[in-house]
């Protein structure tokens, strides 16, 4: 009966989701921003300007046939749930939320970028009894690589504590930075793991971790050192998905050390590659997002407004 509108406005991807909770259905919109060849990434500028671009349309698309009307809106209205955490291109979908909400009289729900992944992990992995319990959960992306301890904040997202980080680059920057030296095209994660599969070739690695924490900034170097004298782009692709496994499960040890016994959930783009989740479920007892819900979406993001909505209409 009830459909939950939610917008992501990342700097990377506008994406949109309606959930329908009488039926379970999550209908999902989402486009890659514009970016030209040979460069990584955007401006935030040109995100905030692709995002009111695509929002409209795509959000007329998600109602195409659909005769109930929206309960409420959830929108990521900043990157991480912390002082100080702001980007610009987010700003596209709050306003677009806060309109809707005004015009259609309907609840807005704001939450994080990060609690949106981490929700859609736990949405689309069939693993909702997480909601209410204590976990670890890897947010690891182009703008990201954190291991994260996860609480219940009431039916509204999380408390999160890091405890685990990168020290320099991220792991999604480090596919892209890898994928363009090899001639892929941006966002580099799926002809990165194409190249990879290839690779016959046995690789050795080791990670860099320093208290749970990691370095990525020498992995770029040593793909190009490897390219450069004469090893196969497949070679190369392997070995640079191979690093980025390898500092994931250091990461994951030495948080279960802390948290013994506690469900390991990961989210974020890097974990759609099927080479680095085939490996990690090898090691751990873990969930995963779905790939297709791995990238930045609004699907997390639309189920954290319906369970807020739910809490809201139970408390009166």
């Amino acid at each position: 009966m009830a459909l939950y509108l939610g917008i992501d406005t990342s700097n990377y991807t506008t994406s949109t989701a309606l959930f329908d909770s009488e039926t379970g259905e999550m209908r999902r919109s989402q486009h890659l921003l514009p970016v030209k060849k040979g460069q990584l990434g955007l401006r935030q500028s040109d995100a905030v300007f692709h995002h009111t671009q695509q929002l409209s349309n795509m959000i007329s698309s998600l109602f195409t046939g659909v005769n109930k009307p929206l309960t409420a809106v959830g929108v990521s209205s900043r990157p991480r749930r912390a002082e100080g955490s702001y980007m610009p291109c987010f700003s596209v979908g709050v306003n677009s939320a806060k309109i809707l909400g005004a015009v259609l009289n309907v609840p807005v729900y704001e939450f994080s970028h990060q609690e949106g992944h981490i929700s859609a992990a736990l949405f689309s992995s069939g693993r909702s009894d997480l909601f209410g319990k204590d976990f670890i959960s890897f947010h690891i992306s182009g703008g990201t690589t954190e291991g994260l301890f996860v609480s219940p904040l009431d039916s509204r997202g999380f408390t999160v504590s890091l405890e685990a980080k990168t020290l320099d680059l991220n792991a999604g920057q480090a596919v892209d930075r890898v994928g363009l030296l090899l001639g892929c095209s941006f966002p580099c994660g799926k002809e990165l793991e194409a190249l990879a599969v290839k690779c016959s070739e046995k690789v050795a690695v080791k990670p860099c971790i320093k208290n749970g924490n990691c370095c990525l900034s020498g992995l770029e170097n040593q793909c190009q050192k490897l390219f450069e004298g004469g090893k196969p782009k497949e070679y190369v692709a392997n070995y640079c998905l191979k690093f980025i496994e390898e500092t994931i499960s250091a990461m994951t040890e030495f948080m279960l050390e802390i948290h013994k016994g506690a469900p390991v959930v990961y989210a974020g783009g890097v974990m759609s590659d099927l080479i680095i989740r085939e490996n990690l479920s090898k090691k751990f007892d873990c969930v995963f997002a779905q790939p297709e819900y791995s990238c930045d979406n609004a699907a997390g993001i639309a189920y954290l407004a319906y369970r807020s909505d739910i809490d809201d209409k139970s408390s009166i």
